[in-house]
């Protein structure tokens, strides 16, 4: 759905966007120059003559323009969710799309949260990647600290998970400068260079990536898998659309991000012409030797905010994953009481940090950790693209032809990527696989399990209104205040209500059984927050309806229903929520492990009072037992 024109920012707004969308979205391709080219020719050991470096400079350049500005930029911005992006969101708009299709939805399903699951593997590989590269700079510097490169490493990484819990408020403010900062350092530093070998500038045609791919086939399918590296980071541009929008990402990366990133690689080209022995670290050896300590701070700090942004998104699509029901409930904080997206979950902070740094030690430099790099990029770049087609052809109602011939296209080339990335697989692709891999095994047994304890409470369950009439018939004692009972299908006795009645033998004067859902919507307006039916004896059944992004907060939505009737005193108001005790047995559930690995999910996961932010002096937990 398009923003109205009157959304549409503009001017000291529109800046402050784009300036923010620098220091946030551009992070990681921004910091691909310090490893792209020293990969796409160390690992490969391609000869550097000019008809080599002017094919792989125009590669880079195609590249970054075909899948950057072409499909994300152009084509994939436009595929928002109610103003937000990233796979999630994608996920949403292609299964609503589909949703009159139920096996196609199930296998798009799927397959969206594969991708998701992916992501976590190469959100341990970016931050590891790029912080080691920018300390790799203290080898030019001074060789004699080789030693110690891995150990600073870990020191960085330490101190930036470690500062997550006090969250990103103060020194976000900084992040849009220093990135400008970098990203003008990277522009002046390939000029010099351009501008002694102003000649590599030809490789803006096309025409010699085509012939360097005619000629060397063999040795151009092993460089792509080093190419790719140059648009990791693209998934950003989609992911944070709706923190900055579409017209402020799209000026950020035309007016500064590719030009600067351009003249960055042509400049490495037209200096491993000139001096082809700078192939160690070519990024580092353009910088004049007086410049080269600030250039590797500068570096680090760029690397830290691209890491930064990567952490924040994690924890973002952690909490978006939670409330669609593919993860157990984990403790949030948040670390701003202004912006309610700026948050912190522990477990997920701390599994990233201990991830990270086994990536670290086990790979030991940034040319190993590339070898681990890229086959998880460019699996989420195939299923974005898979994505795209279902929105546009199901979605947007555009022909089958025409869908396919764009989505198509794209989709031969993300392959082509993957496959020149598979052959990685031993070298290191395979631990962010692993890492996707068991993220996915868990978010498949944690949905799988919740829908098998569901179809068991909705099997043993006793109809609320028949069992009301029959509880009405012979009222036990009304005390004052009001109940709510949370209860997790609507229609459904909820086990707490029969827990109470059996011990307490009363019932409150008002009673409210609320069922939560969540939506494959980002937001959900107040409007249509609450759903309410009367139920009779001042007892009512209420749906509340959240989006993916939205808060989940129970008392302030329950506050809406002053309008229709039902008024709720906070301190006379009482929360009831049945805590269930799941236990796996053999039959015609998951496999028993599975069902093991559900129940200790369950038995870890967060309250569900703090997850719906009740007040906790007023929750009453009640206990019963569910057999899968």
């Amino acid at each position: 759905m398009q923003s109205p024109p009157s959304a549409l920012p503009t001017g000291a707004k529109l800046a402050a966007l784009t300036f923010g969308a620098i220091g946030v979205v551009y992070g990681d391709i921004g910091t691909s120059p310090l490893y792209a080219l020293k990969e796409v020719f160390g690992h490969t050991g391609m000869p550097l003559t000019r008809e080599n470096v002017l094919g792989i400079l125009s590669l880079v350049f195609w590249t970054m323009t075909v899948i950057v500005s072409v499909k994300y930029v152009v084509l994939i911005l436009r595929a928002d969710n109610n103003g937000e992006g990233g796979l999630i969101a994608m996920l949403a708009l292609a299964s609503t799309a589909v949703r009159r299709k139920p096996r196609l939805r199930v296998r798009l399903l799927l397959l969206g949260i594969f991708g998701t699951a992916i992501f976590f593997g190469d959100g341990v590989i970016t931050p590891a990647i790029s912080v080691l590269s920018a300390v790799e700079g203290l080898e030019v510097a001074a060789p004699g600290l080789h030693d110690f490169v891995v150990p600073i490493t870990l020191v960085v990484l330490t101190l930036l998970f470690a500062a997550q819990r006090f969250g990103t408020g103060g020194i976000g403010r900084f992040f849009g400068p220093v990135m400008t900062l970098w990203f003008v350092v990277l522009a002046v530093l390939g000029l010099v260079h351009v501008i002694d070998r102003p000649d590599v500038l030809v490789a803006l045609s096309p025409h010699h990536a085509l012939a360097f791919i005619w000629h060397n086939p063999r040795l151009a399918f092993v460089a792509l898998g080093a190419v790719v590296l140059c648009v990791t980071g693209a998934e950003a541009l989609y992911a944070d659309m709706g923190h900055f929008g579409k017209r402020p990402i799209r000026l950020a990366w035309f007016g500064l991000a590719m030009p600067a990133l351009t003249f960055n690689y042509f400049g490495q080209g037209a200096m491993l012409l000139e001096r082809p022995e700078t192939v160690k670290n070519p990024f580092f050896e353009m910088a004049p030797e007086w410049a080269l300590f600030p250039l590797i701070g500068l570096a680090t700090v760029a690397t830290v905010i691209a890491s930064q942004a990567l952490i924040t998104a994690a924890f973002s699509i952690t909490k978006q994953a939670t409330q669609l029901g593919y993860l157990p409930r984990l403790r949030i904080l948040h670390t701003s009481v202004r912006e309610t997206g700026q948050i912190y979950v522990p477990f997920v902070n701390w599994g990233l940090y201990l991830c990270i740094l086994a990536a670290v030690v086990a790979f030991g430099s940034s040319s190993r950790l590339a070898g681990a790099y890229g086959l998880a990029v460019t699996i989420d770049m195939l299923i974005t693209t898979t994505m795209t087609f279902f929105v546009i052809h199901y979605g947007w109602k555009y022909p089958w032809g025409w869908s396919l011939a764009v989505t198509g296209f794209f989709f031969v080339v993300d392959g082509v990527f993957f496959a020149a990335n598979a052959i990685k697989f031993l070298d290191g692709g395979w631990f962010p696989l692993l890492i996707g891999l068991a993220m996915f095994t868990l978010m498949t047994t944690w949905k799988q399990g919740r829908r098998l304890a569901s179809d068991r409470i909705r099997e043993e369950a006793i109809a609320l209104k028949d069992f009301l009439n029959s509880v009405f018939i012979n009222p036990p004692l009304r005390v004052p205040g009001t109940a709510v009972f949370l209860n997790a299908e609507p229609g459904a006795t909820p086990n707490a209500l029969l827990h109470n009645l059996k011990h307490n033998k009363v019932l409150h004067e008002q009673n409210l059984f609320v069922t939560v859902k969540h939506h494959e919507l980002p937001w959900v307006s107040f409007g249509k927050r609450c759903e309410i039916e009367a139920l009779g004896h001042n007892c009512w059944q209420v749906s509340l309806h959240f989006g993916f992004k939205n808060e989940p907060d129970v008392p302030q939505a329950l506050r809406l229903l002053c309008s229709r009737g039902v008024q709720l005193d906070d301190m006379e108001t009482s929360y009831f929520l049945s805590r269930d005790i799941i236990t796996p047995s053999v039959g015609k559930g998951m496999a028993l492990w599975r069902e093991k690995l559900f129940c200790s999910m369950h038995r870890n996961a967060a309250a569900a009072a703090d997850f719906l932010n009740l007040p906790t002096n007023r929750v009453v937990e009640l206990g019963s037992k569910i057999e899968i």
